[in-house]
């Protein structure tokens, strides 16, 4: 069960703190994908074998062990924090490292490369450090608040898409989630010209709408582990982001929305969303 820890009394946390944090989130987060291409690459029965959470909901081996990797090295770095897991959950405190270890699970037990580690830090309820990395590609993907984002140390930004004619959007989809209210927002989508797509990895999504690779990614709802980091890079990106952490999105998630500017307020409104 989750229990939640808060402090009394917020602290901002400065500059130099924040990229010393970046550097080491960083850091775990090239650790762990390293991790992941490891199991990925020396498949066999055993390693790749999947079990399922839920419909369409893959959980590995390799999920767990990331995820465990992970918990050590950020609380051993600051053993003050606390860390929420997809998997293995977690306490939630003035500082929360949000991590999901496998982004694109059902991806990595099929055999198809492209998924993620996604590291994000929540300070005093405000995401503050983004880091994903994807593996088998070698990107690493950092931000942190008020400092930009940037993939492999270069700065990246959101797209200069203005048409949503011209736009290619990510649209996901996951199985707790309305098949009807899914298909009546794609059929809006497609309606408006938009090209659509959807490659298994909510994080990775999120992070080439900062890269300006996607112009938008849209999903009624993910979870926080899935989310924040991503949310992040495309706030210091320059992407039009929606407010996810209301309520209890942290522990329960909500609707996300990210956009290249130039399109955010007109795609919410043919979606029929609020941003």
């Amino acid at each position: 069960m989750l229990a939640i820890h808060l402090c009394d009394t917020e602290r901002v946390m400065t500059n130099p703190e924040l990229q010393q944090r970046l550097l080491v989130a960083s850091a775990v987060a090239r650790e762990a994908g390293a991790l992941q291409r490891r199991r990925f690459l020396a498949r066999n029965s055993e390693t790749v074998a999947y079990q399922f959470k839920g419909p369409q909901d893959y959980l590995t081996a390799t999920d767990g062990e990331v995820e465990k990797l992970v918990r050590e090295r950020l609380l051993a770095a600051y053993p003050g924090d606390t860390m929420l897991g997809e998997e293995d959950g977690g306490q939630v405190s003035d500082n929360t490292w949000v991590v999901d270890p496998i982004d694109g699970t059902s991806n990595f037990a099929r055999g198809i490369p492209h998924f993620c580690v996604s590291i994000a830090l929540v300070h005093n309820g405000i995401a503050v450090i983004g880091v994903i990395h994807a593996p088998m590609v070698d990107e690493l993907f950092c931000a942190a608040r008020g400092m930009g984002a940037t993939l492999n140390g270069e700065p990246i930004h959101a797209s200069t898409a203005t048409q949503l004619d011209r736009s290619l959007i990510e649209l996901g989809w996951a199985s707790r989630q309305s098949k009807s209210a899914y298909l009546e927002m794609l059929r809006k989508a497609m309606e408006s010209g938009t090209g659509v797509r959807g490659a298994g990895s909510g994080s990775l999504a999120v992070a080439n709408v900062a890269a300006g690779r996607v112009d938008a990614c849209v999903e009624l709802h993910m979870y926080a582990w899935d989310w924040l980091a991503g949310m992040v890079l495309a706030q210091e990106a320059g992407a039009t982001v929606n407010n996810f952490l209301t309520g209890d999105a942290l522990l329960k998630g909500n609707f996300v929305f990210a956009a290249a500017p130039g399109i955010a307020g007109e795609l919410a409104t043919v979606l029929g969303v609020t941003i």
